[in-house]
């Protein structure tokens, strides 16, 4: 009887941390961000973030990628694309300041989400349901920094980002 307790017990506290882990909610907010190419490519797209609940819906669509292939994309700290290799964006949103991660694992920097797949055509269309992160200019807010398009794809596991290459399209979250 108590080990039932006790995994009862434990079960709820790891519900209850999981609860508290984002406490902020919004309620349809939107936000967009058109992509540029940076670093000598044709990557460009358009993304859209709609705040649903403690989640927030990304979608979007990419031109210019590598055919058949897999690109990380991630929202990085600043909302400044102007660098021709979007070094300017600087590093993973990371309001947090936990490790480069699989994103919704728990374990992962705000702005890690799942890589991008391309098609024969080099063409992709994306969406994810996120957490970690905000639709407002909060702490944990995404309006005002950017989102990235990289080269290659995320491995989830490098630190500080992913082993994902150069930055090959970048865009402003407004």
């Amino acid at each position: 009887m108590i080990k039932g307790i006790s995994l009862t017990m434990g079960a709820f506290a790891v519900v209850s941390l999981v609860a508290c882990q984002s406490m902020e909610h919004g309620t349809g907010q939107k936000a967009s961000a058109t992509l540029d190419s940076r670093s000598g490519s044709n990557a460009k797209g358009t993304v859209n973030f709609v705040w649903q609940g403690h989640d927030v819906l990304v979608t979007g669509n990419f031109s210019g990628l590598k055919p058949n292939a897999e690109q990380g994309f991630h929202v990085h700290e600043k909302g400044d694309c102007s660098a021709p290799d979007a070094t300017s964006a600087g590093g993973h949103f990371n309001p947090d300041t936990k490790s480069h991660g699989m994103p919704g694992s728990g374990s992962n920097h705000a702005g890690d989400m799942p890589n991008i797949k391309s098609d024969a055509n080099g063409n992709a269309m994306y969406s994810a349901k996120l957490s970690g992160f905000a639709v407002n200019a909060g702490p944990t807010g995404i309006l005002g920094k950017s989102v990235v398009v990289h080269r290659d794809p995320d491995d989830y596991k490098s630190q500080p980002a992913g082993n994902s290459g150069p930055r090959i399209a970048c865009g402003l979250i407004k």
